[in-house]
């Protein structure tokens, strides 16, 4: 396969490797398989950046391999590309994890208090229901109404 970018082009797909890149070792850094399946690849974009036009997005470390750049990595576009993702997989894990805890509580409820009933509507349904609540919640007053309670005191 043969493809051809303009400069422009090819600085956008150098600014979503990056993003992707940074997406896979964020957390847990390069060492992780899946930073390891994406790296030659990464790598091999990078290579390309002074042909295309774009060498001063691109810089090499101590030990021969390519980087982002600062121009690249702290472009305000870039930066709040991945301010907007955190921000988002926050809201989101917090709305699942505290469904999920609150179906088990609530599962276990009715479990004690009348075994044997009907059974319960499906538990895709009820964390729906839940996580409906929760973002209602969130949306109106963000995390103005969340407390901590540590060891039951607040």
């Amino acid at each position: 396969m043969k493809a051809s970018f303009t400069a422009k082009e090819y600085r956008q797909l150098l600014e979503l490797v990056h993003l992707g890149m940074w997406t896979v070792t964020a957390y847990q850094g390069e060492d992780t398989a899946a930073a390891k399946r994406y790296f030659a690849l990464d790598q091999r974009l990078m290579e390309m950046a002074t042909a295309m036009g774009c060498a001063d997005l691109v810089e090499e470390r101590a030990d021969g391999t390519l980087q982002p750049a600062p121009k690249l990595a702290e472009d305000d576009r870039v930066r709040e590309i991945q301010s907007e993702f955190q921000n988002d997989v926050f809201w989101h894990e917090l709305v699942q994890r505290l469904a999920d805890r609150d179906l088990a509580g609530e599962q276990t409820k009715r479990t004690m208090e009348t075994p044997g009933v009907e059974p319960p509507p499906s538990r895709d349904e009820q964390l729906k229901k839940i996580e409906d609540r929760y973002w209602a919640e969130f949306e109106k007053n963000d995390l103005a109404h969340v407390f901590l309670l540590r060891g039951g005191r607040g």
